[in-house]
């Protein structure tokens, strides 16, 4: 399942792997796909989207619906 999230704070390269590995820490077959400018985390994955969304939280980063 494709999820969006909205996440805001990441402002470089290490924010971009820091998410990544936070939404893999849930899911290590997740993909992510990430547009940094529009602060877009895209998600393919079958976890549910409260614990993504916990995880990356858990990082440091705000996320919205």
């Amino acid at each position: 399942m494709n999820q969006i999230f909205n996440v805001q704070g990441m402002t470089c390269g290490h924010c971009e792997r820091a998410v990544t590995q936070a939404v893999q820490s849930v899911d290590p077959q997740a993909q992510v796909t990430i547009d940094r400018p529009a602060g877009k985390v895209e998600v393919q994955t079958t976890r549910p989207r409260e614990a993504i969304a916990r995880a990356i939280a858990e990082e440091g980063y705000e996320v919205a619906a």
